[in-house]
């Protein structure tokens, strides 16, 4: 598995196929280029089985680069020539983040289910349009939470909690630093209305990895925290954040995000989950093991047995795109809840919304 490891912005991990259907039984679209995290989505479906057949944006330049990573693509001339398109059951997207829940209004609208690139949305209002959508039209509203989804050692912390491998999860505390590239970022990248701050963008994985470690259905937030301590050019930026969290089962969560990592590491960001089971801890070294080893996906899992290190790079895949496929076909919930991944967009609104501003 190869995949750039220096810049998040275009972070798009290679899997190897596991295709779930036919050739054409799934055809999905790609529309809104603006993240580069549309690259992992659409590989992630590809890997799974799904054809993409059609891509549209309205920069010819981003439409060029994402087809030559996608030979066979057809560049469409509007979004509606994709919704139109009776073929399309999917519509993949990483549009500008206050454009994300406008967009899969559209895309509902058509019949087609909808797979977004987080921060799903930057407002609760959009987040309440989208729900009323989904009770009206029966569709999907997936997003792409792709620090759990699409890092190796993550899903398999999920299988091993499953399994009962720590005991009752506690606590996860998470930790995901990020390297902002100022030269390489949109003007977009640097707007508190187009992003929704720190904790509703980057904020967003971790909220959800929380409600997934922990087995939560809701949560309350204690505290939330943002700064601007680097980038004081950008005044509406936030480059740091914190926030506490406890769920309806008693589990706590603590996150850290910032845009401070600096140059001197390999990848993007140290991103780090620790989670405290009633009978044993995980760590995740998701993107390397700093000063160590520059391979990701490292698991070390300490239990009654004793000390545990588990590579899974290679050797766990990515089943989240397999069972979103098969969900749309069936109409079924196995990859992931409506209302789980909601609910993340919802906490990290809130947490947003209620941030102490610190001055420093």
């Amino acid at each position: 598995m190869t995949h750039q490891k220096s810049d998040g912005m275009n972070y798009a991990p290679e899997g190897r196929p596991a295709p779930v259907v036919e050739k054409g039984e799934f055809v999905f679209a790609a529309a809104a280029l603006d993240h580069g995290h549309i690259y992992g989505q659409c590989k992630g479906l590809i890997e799974a089985g799904g054809e993409l057949r059609y891509v549209h944006d309205p920069d010819a330049e981003k439409v060029a680069k994402f087809c030559a990573t996608f030979p066979g693509v057809q560049p469409a001339a509007s979004l509606e020539a994709i919704l139109e398109r009776e073929d399309v059951r999917l519509v993949a997207s990483a549009a500008v983040p206050s454009e994300r829940g406008p967009l899969g209004l559209r895309v509902m609208d058509a019949g087609k289910d909808y797979f977004t690139d987080k921060t799903p949305f930057t407002t609760l209002d959009q987040l309440a349009a989208a729900r009323a959508k989904v009770q009206a039209t029966g569709r999907k509203y997936m997003v792409y939470y792709s620090e759990r989804l699409h890092v190796e050692c993550a899903v398999r912390a999920g299988q091993l909690i499953e399994q009962g491998a720590i005991g009752r999860v506690v606590q996860v505390l998470g930790l995901g630093p990020h390297r902002s590239s100022p030269a390489s970022r949109p003007a977009w990248f640097w707007s508190r209305e187009k992003t929704g701050g720190i904790l509703c963008d980057i904020g967003s994985h971790q909220f959800e990895q929380f409600l997934h470690y922990a087995g939560a259905k809701s949560a309350r937030i204690v505290n939330a925290q943002v700064a601007n301590y680097h980038h004081k050019d950008h005044p509406e930026f936030e480059d740091w954040g914190e926030a506490n969290l406890v769920a309806d089962n008693g589990a706590t969560n603590y996150i850290r995000v910032d845009w401070l990592t600096p140059d001197g590491l390999r990848t993007w960001g140290d991103g780090r989950t620790f989670i405290l089971g009633t009978e044993g801890y995980i760590e995740l070294r998701k993107y390397l093991d700093v000063a160590r080893d520059a391979e990701g996906d490292q698991l070390y899992l300490v239990d009654r047995a004793g000390e545990h290190h588990v590579r899974c790079h290679g050797e766990v895949g990515f089943p989240f795109f397999g069972q979103l496929i098969l969900d749309c076909l069936h109409r079924t919930e196995n990859a992931m809840t409506q209302e789980h991944a909601f609910l993340a967009a919802e906490l990290c609104l809130e947490a947003q919304a209620m941030a102490r501003k610190i001055e420093g």
